[in-house]
């Protein structure tokens, strides 16, 4: 049986116990306590059980720990929607959102729908002609209008055998029975 090359300190580990204790991101957590277990000589099985992650994953979290101690166990995601637009274009885009209609700003025959409100389609138009910007996800932009203060409305449902002239004269004959 091979020996474990990865041994931690007293002092190494009660300072990954401290910053486990002081982290607040479930995940990086995980991560402190994993890489602790593991170089106080835990059965990487066991670690695995205990932290729920796979042994490739420890294996991959003790090792940047040992090339960049704890900062390198902290989550380093930017988030990739989020970044493309800087806060004072948010605050831009919110006062073109409030101040005109779809119509006024993108022209009538842009406008998928009747240009009144603003849906994810007129927003992904205005930010693609005045700010280059392209999300992949229509949640981005349902995100963009919920810090705009714009909520998401669902369109009425219509159904597709609904007839005006049913509708009409259906509501002749009620007026004419009361």
């Amino acid at each position: 049986m091979r020996t474990r090359p990865f041994r931690l300190s007293d002092e190494q580990a009660n300072a990954l116990q401290a910053a486990y204790l002081h982290c607040r991101d479930a995940e990086t957590k995980t991560r402190y306590q994993a890489v602790r277990l593991y170089g106080l000589g835990y059965p990487v099985q066991q670690i695995s059980d205990i932290c729920a992650c796979t042994p490739r994953s420890l294996l991959r979290w003790c090792q940047a720990y040992r090339a960049g101690g704890l900062v390198a166990l902290l989550d380093h995601r930017q988030g990739g929607n989020r970044a493309r637009l800087r806060p004072e274009q948010i605050e831009a885009i919110q006062n073109q959102l409030h101040r005109y209609t779809p119509v006024q700003l993108l022209g009538r025959d842009a406008c998928p729908g009747d240009g009144h409100f603003w849906t994810v389609g007129d927003l992904a138009l205005l930010l693609e002609r005045d700010y280059g910007v392209v999300y992949q996800s229509p949640t981005s932009y349902r995100t963009l209008l919920a810090q705009c203060d714009f909520s998401y409305q669902r369109p009425a449902k219509q159904y597709k055998s609904h007839s005006e002239i049913k509708v009409l004269d259906f509501e002749q004959a009620l007026e004419k029975k009361s």
